[in-house]
């Protein structure tokens, strides 16, 4: 009997210590006008110093101040972050399954270990106890425990939200915000498209909390008192400081001991966080960290110094790991190859070919063949030489082919099917009822816009890209075709932003007849103090008038817009003779055309006045096509349409070649140019992609030569 009154007295004694244990060790204080540490730490009967250090965001017994929330230590001790209730149950702890050795190098943190090994705090200072009581140290050898990876299940299961896309966000700049890889944001949403980058407005994603949302992820210097305003609720209160409801009653008890968040309530915060909408397409470009990078090569490819780089992307600090998104000033564009917002490392096409990769080329080409009689050499010679269309079709083919016989070199193999469109719709629909186009990789052509489109709706069923050869746009609306020819729109804007950039005070004067409204608009809105000069019948300029428009003391630039022969010519001619040691002129127009290439145009006038314009073709030097081509044509010169049916095929052939997916590569691949073209292109989504690479020409000298972008920098 007395045994057994022992064990009782023993288990009542025991379960005392256990309710004693289980007694808060703090209490939190909200500081009363009058009250200062001294007259605190005599409430609770604790030192001064275990409250100072209890809330680091104290440094000294003057900033306690009325409102304040303490937190109070009852037993005396200093209560640090880990020692808060915790909902941890022992069976749900995860062990290591191993360990690694690291030595603590200067400047680390306790943070920058944890992003680095991938583990939280408490996890570092468990297998570590004496980072309990000691702060970390340069030298110190810590044991860093590795947990199994966790499934995608797992990791859907972590603490999410909902985001709502705003204007002009990217995968990039939400997952730069998120700090997260785009892969991570994709697998959490399988409903993103596998083939674009589209994000639309509205649209929602689940993404998980940033760091710092839930409790357990606060720091205790990052609090702040907040008094309760009138009809505030937890849900308001949590999106006004963007953390859950529960993390709120978690951080401050009295909420449930008191029915609720009530008027003038005073409880504990994190301070907010700044969620501004300031990440997007409006302010920064991004980058994705690639395998293997270093900081150093990093700073070389962008074009930024190490302190730039990390004033902008400060998590930096704690390594640099492959899929990191990356902000960088938006004028880094200038520099830079980007294409929708995101930087685009430099691939070496031709480095990169996959000889595996065997890729089925269509051409459908208007040769006209049905109207043309080999038998007659005389005539048949006489139509190439006055149809535009046999120029054009014959040209480009014949540099086709040998765009083929050099990826031939390289090790791949094409197969090539070549059809006659005749220029005729019909004959277009005969040939894609007749042919499968099955594993079909590119189709190149037709010329005419009602042939392509036709094209262009039938291959979209099959997924096939359409390079549209000489097109710049289309009537309707086609997801898969290349426009290879740069718009109107692209050039003028090419030029007006390089004469932007090196304007100072010079006087601009526009000459523009009725059909260049466009054109003459753009150029006021660039330069609105612009001079306007009087054109007559639409055809001739008020040359009284013009010549007093012409500033004496600065120097003038004159915009000439027009597709008129005769006004390019008498133009240039007046702006040459005006054109002295007094005077100062140059001239630039934003749409290039055949009349400035007129036999009456004076190249000599060109030259004397800077002419200055945008284009989509260069003039070709004696390189490797050119070479090429005079061997397989017996000295032949390549004419502008030979060089482009090189360039574009030869473009489409290395795509292919990389990955046997045009549609793909246009995702990683920005410029690329060969030797009359450059192509790069930029995917609309809907209507298609659209080629905006382009150049400026000057004539100097009686040559025409490209400006490049050093020739700006030396006029800033």
């Amino acid at each position: 009997m007395k045994k057994i009154v022992k064990i009782l007295l023993f288990g009542a004694f025991l379960l005392a210590s256990l309710h004693v244990s289980a007694q808060k060790k703090f209490e939190t204080h909200v500081v009363k006008q009058g009250e200062t540490l001294q007259s605190i730490s005599q409430k609770y009967r604790v030192t001064p110093y275990t409250i100072l250090q209890s809330n680091k965001e104290l440094k000294s017994a003057a900033d306690i101040k009325p409102n304040t929330i303490l937190i109070i230590p009852l037993d005396g001790s200093v209560i640090t972050q880990e020692e808060k209730p915790k909902e941890e149950k022992v069976g749900e702890q995860i062990q290591p399954i191993g360990y690694n050795r690291h030595r603590v190098k200067k400047r680390e943190t306790l943070f920058g270990l944890t992003q680095r090994y991938d583990i939280t705090e408490e996890q570092l200072k468990r297998y570590n106890i004496q980072l309990y009581s000691e702060p970390l140290k340069k030298g110190m050898v810590l044991r860093i425990p590795k947990f199994p990876k966790r499934s995608l299940e797992d990791e859907r299961e972590l603490d999410m939200e909902t985001y709502t896309v705003q204007p002009k966000e990217t995968r990039w700049s939400i997952a730069h915000k998120y700090g997260i890889t785009v892969d991570s944001l994709v697998k959490l949403n399988p409903e993103l498209s596998k083939n674009f980058n589209y994000l639309a407005a509205g649209q929602e994603l689940k993404l998980p909390r940033p760091k710092g949302d839930s409790l357990k992820d606060q720091k205790v210097e990052l609090f702040t008192s907040y008094t309760v305003p009138a009809k505030m609720t937890l849900y308001s209160l949590g999106r006004e400081y963007g953390i859950p409801s529960d993390s709120i009653v978690k951080l401050n008890p009295e909420i449930m001991k008191q029915g609720g968040l009530k008027e003038g309530m005073v409880i504990r915060l994190p301070k907010k966080q700044d969620r501004s909408g300031v990440v997007n397409t409006d302010n920064y470009i991004f980058y994705e960290v690639k395998p293997k990078q270093n900081i150093f090569r990093l700073t070389q490819n962008l074009k930024m110094t190490r302190d730039e780089l990390f004033r902008l992307n400060p998590d930096l600090e704690n390594g640099l790991k492959a899929g990191m998104v990356l902000k960088l000033p938006k004028e880094k564009a200038q520099v830079l190859d980007v294409k929708n917002a995101l930087v685009l490392d430099k691939i070496n096409l031709i480095d990169s070919i996959d000889i595996a990769n065997k890729p089925k080329l269509v051409f459908m080409l208007p040769f006209r063949l049905d109207r043309i009689d080999l038998n007659d050499d005389k005539k048949t010679r006489s139509q190439i030489a006055t149809r535009r269309d046999l120029t054009l079709s014959l040209g480009f083919y014949s540099g086709a082919l040998v765009a083929l016989d050099s990826i031939k070199k390289l090790g791949v193999s094409v197969n090539v099917q070549t059809f006659d469109t005749e220029l005729s719709q019909d004959k277009v629909k005969q040939i894609l009822s007749r042919e499968s186009m099955q594993g079909v990789s590119a189709i190149i052509g037709p010329v005419a816009s009602g042939a392509l489109n036709e094209v262009a709706v039938q291959a979209a069923s099959k997924n096939i890209p359409v390079i549209a050869p000489i097109s710049s746009n289309s009537n309707l609306s086609h997801g898969n075709v290349f426009f290879s020819v740069p718009s109107d729109e692209v050039l003028r804007q090419k030029m007006l932003t390089y004469l932007g950039k090196i304007h100072r005070d010079e006087n601009v004067v526009i000459i523009a007849d009725s059909t260049h409204q466009v054109a003459y608009d753009s150029i006021l809105r660039k330069f609105p103090a612009a001079r306007i000069a009087k054109i007559i019948d639409n055809k001739s300029l008020h040359l009284d008038q013009f010549l007093i428009q012409l500033s004496e003391d600065k120097e003038n630039w004159v915009f000439l817009e027009t597709d008129q022969a005769n006004m390019v010519s008498s133009v240039s001619s007046i702006l040459n003779s005006a054109n002295t040691e007094e005077v100062k002129v140059r001239m630039f127009t934003t749409n290039y055309n055949s009349a400035f290439e007129d036999e009456a145009v004076s190249n000599t006038h060109l030259s004397n006045l800077r002419f200055t314009y945008p284009t989509f073709y260069r003039e070709v030097g004696n390189d490797a096509f050119t070479k090429a081509y005079q061997k397989k044509y017996n000295g032949l010169v390549p004419d502008r349409y030979a060089v482009r049916g090189f360039d574009v095929t030869f473009d489409v052939l290395l795509k292919l070649a990389h990955k046997n997916n045009l549609f793909e590569t246009s995702k990683i691949i920005g410029l690329t140019e060969y030797t009359g073209n450059s192509f790069n292109y930029y995917n609309d989504w809907t209507s298609g992609y659209y080629n905006r690479a382009c150049y400026l020409m000057e004539y100097d000298s009686l040559r025409i030569k490209e400006v490049q972008l050093d020739d700006v920098k030396s006029n800033l």
